[in-house]
C-alpha cells in the first residue's frame, strides 16, 4: 500500500468514529510511523510502504479511533517549540499556555529569579520558562510521583543548566522558602463537569489534573492562600483559570491582597491567565 492509501484510509477510519480532526491527525501518524516530515509525506504520496510499517500504523489509528489523545499515542507533544514527553499520568499541554509562559518571559526578561511551579505535570511551563530566563532557578512540585517523574525526564531531555528541582510535594509541604514569581495551571473544571468534556480529555486525561471541585475553584483558593506566605511582597502569581472564572478569581484575589497586574485572553477572547501582584 502506498503512503495515499494508508492517508486516505487512516483519515476514513478516524472520520467516521467523529473524529473532527482526522485527516491531519492520520498525517500525523504516519508520519510519525514513517520518521518523516508531514511535508514530505505529502510530496512523497506514492511511495510504498512496507507490511510492517503498515499494520503499526493502523494499531495506532485503531488506538485514536478510540479517542486516546495523539499526544498519549505518540508520547510526545510540542509546546514553546520544544517536544514534551508526556503520558496518561500528565496533563497535555495546551497552545494557551503558552500565552502564559510569553508573557512571563517578557516580564522577567534578564532577571535573577526564583519560580515556583504548583502542579507542574510534564514541567512544561517551569522548563519553557527557564529556557529562556538565563538567570532565573526554578522549583517544580507535584503530588503526583509519576507525574514528577515525567517532568524529571523533560529535564533530562531538554539539558538545561542545574538549576531547576522537581519534589512530590503538596502546597502544604511547601515552607521555608521566598519566591519571586509563583506559576500554575491548577485543575479549574467544576466536578460535576468533567461528564461533558470530551471524551479524548474525559476518558484519558488524569482526572486529578482536571477536577477543580464543586465549584472549579477549590485547588485555586488553595494556592491564592498558600502563596501569600510563600510570595515575596511586590511577587507575582500567575494563575491560569477557566473560562468565565474571573469575576469570582478576581475577588478572592482582591480579598488576598493581590492587585491584578496583567489579564492574558485565549485565542476566542476568554481571560484565562491572570498575573497579579503580592502587596503586603
Amino acid at each position: 500500500m502506498n503512503i495515499l492509501k494508508l492517508l486516505n484510509t487512516g483519515s476514513e477510519e478516524l472520520r467516521v468514529k467523529n473524529i473532527f480532526s482526522h485527516r491531519i491527525d492520520s498525517e500525523i501518524l504516519l508520519s510519525n510511523v514513517l520518521n518523516k516530515k508531514r511535508e514530505e509525506l505529502l510530496i512523497n504520496l506514492d511511495e510504498k510502504v512496507s507490511i510492517n510499517k503498515t499494520k503499526k500504523f493502523q494499531k495506532i489509528i485503531f488506538r485514536r479511533s478510540l479517542k486516546e489523545p495523539v499526544a498519549y499515542i505518540l508520547k510526545k507533544k510540542e509546546f514553546w517549540s520544544k517536544n514534551f514527553i508526556v503520558n496518561k499520568n500528565v496533563l497535555i499541554p495546551r497552545p494557551e499556555t503558552e500565552l502564559m509562559v510569553e508573557k512571563i518571559v517578557n516580564i522577567f526578561e534578564e532577571k535573577d529569579i526564583f519560580i515556583l511551579d504548583i502542579g507542574t505535570g510534564t514541567g512544561c511551563i517551569l522548563l519553557s520558562i527557564l529556557s529562556e530566563l538565563k538567570c532565573a532557578k526554578g522549583l517544580g512540585v507535584d503530588i503526583s510521583s509519576r507525574a514528577i517523574e515525567i517532568a524529571k525526564k523533560n529535564l533530562q531531555k531538554l539539558k538545561l543548566p542545574n538549576k531547576i528541582k522537581f519534589d512530590v510535594k503538596s502546597l502544604n509541604e511547601i515552607y521555608g522558602y521566598k519566591f519571586d514569581l509563583i506559576v500554575s495551571n491548577p485543575p479549574y473544571i467544576m466536578s460535576k463537569d468533567i461528564k461533558n468534556l470530551e471524551e479524548d480529555i474525559k476518558k484519558f486525561e488524569p482526572k486529578l489534573a482536571l477536577d477543580g471541585g464543586n465549584d472549579g475553584l477549590d485547588v485555586i483558593k488553595k494556592v491564592i492562600y498558600k502563596s501569600k506566605s510563600i510570595l515575596k511582597i511586590k511577587g507575582m502569581l500567575a494563575l491560569e483559570i477557566g473560562n468565565e472564572q474571573f469575576k469570582n478569581v478576581s475577588k478572592i484575589l482582591s480579598k488576598n491582597n493581590y492587585r491584578i497586574k496583567y489579564l492574558i485572553k485565549d485565542f476566542n477572547e476568554n481571560i484565562r491567565c491572570v498575573l497579579s501582584i503580592l502587596e503586603k
